[in-house]
């Protein structure tokens, strides 16, 4: 295999590992995908620890003592977010990396899994984008301050790497969606927004849904407990400073994930693209060949992924238990 993969697995059995951001969707997922692994997930509470005090960190690093870390935390948001709150996504995720990943070395932490971002490439990458592909151009504007401070973690979980020897490793996945994600249209990523939108459209019985720019550029998206599964995969497996990309390798346009989203909700009505918003970057597939080589596969369709995701939607915002036509994975 690659550079970087380990020829016997590390054992996670009897392991303590903190899941940093366990209450978000990719938190969350790992903790599902962690459950059969016999090890001991630490979980603590934003309320109880917060990730951008570094004395705080320290602290509780040191009274608890995790053998392993995954860094799910992280301030998120879709274009709308991303263009309101800049400062915010950059102070809030520059400090959650700094203060995790100094306190994982400084407590002697046996490994930490780094999270990063697609949006990390530049927004006019050769495409599939791989991750040699990182700071050769100009970053996407519309999340420009995200993609910089999960730069400055993944680059900074290399620089403790080479220097102090950490076995400190990153991942960039694709789009996510799936159960936990968060409903919120100012701040949510395209499937939980369109999701919500067209819920509301059918409720109401409109004949028509909009959707947010023109609908031609095109996405790659991921079912969150296949992103969960990739990542105690790599902590098994992988050893390695480059980031690992992690992705279906499958294309579809925002406008066709629309009319998918209205299905999966019952929303009989017509779309329309609200062309004065911002379409983001036009195109952004990253090719992760590395791990599909190495043995991890998705395995929930998007089709699949949308009904299970608009179930999780429907019992988490109305206490509904709700099944979509779904095809089989």
């Amino acid at each position: 295999m690659d550079e970087g993969w380990l020829r016997a697995p590390l054992s996670l059995a009897g392991k303590r590992i903190w899941v940093a951001g366990h209450a978000g969707m990719v938190g969350s997922a790992v903790c599902r995908a962690l459950a059969g692994e016999s090890c001991e997930v630490l979980m603590v509470s934003r309320d109880r620890l917060d990730l951008r005090e570094q004395a705080d960190v320290r602290a509780w690093m040191k009274a608890h003592r995790p053998d392993v870390i995954v860094l799910a935390a992280a301030r998120v948001g879709g274009i709308g977010a991303n263009a309101a709150y800049p400062a915010d996504f950059y102070h809030d995720n520059l400090m959650i990396s700094a203060n995790v990943i100094h306190g994982a070395y400084a407590c002697g932490v046996e490994k930490l899994l780094f999270l990063g971002s697609s949006c990390i490439y530049p927004k006019d990458a050769d495409l599939p984008i791989a991750p040699d592909a990182l700071l050769r151009g100009v970053l996407e504007p519309t999340n420009e301050a995200y993609a910089l401070a999960k730069i400055a973690g993944l680059k900074m979980a290399q620089a403790y790497r080479a220097q102090h020897g950490c076995d400190f490793i990153s991942a960039m996945p694709c789009n996510l969606y799936g159960p936990g994600d968060r409903y919120d249209l100012r701040g949510s990523h395209v499937i939980p927004a369109l999701m919500m939108k067209a819920h509301e459209a059918a409720r109401r019985g409109d004949d028509v849904l909009s959707v947010w720019g023109s609908g031609a550029p095109l996405r790659e998206f991921l079912y969150v407990d296949d992103l969960a599964a990739a990542l105690v995969f790599l902590l098994k497996y992988y050893s390695g400073s480059a980031p690992v990309n992690v992705g279906s390798g499958d294309e579809i346009s925002i406008g066709d994930l629309a009319r998918k989203v209205a299905d999966v909700v019952g929303f009989r009505g017509g779309l329309v693209f609200d062309c004065s918003q911002p379409d983001g970057v036009y195109r952004k597939v990253m090719d992760s060949s590395v791990i599909k080589k190495a043995g991890w596969l998705p395995q929930i369709s998007l089709d699949c992924g949308l009904g299970l995701a608009y179930a999780d939607f429907c019992q988490m915002a109305f206490g509904e238990i709700k099944t979509a036509a779904v095809a089989e994975s």
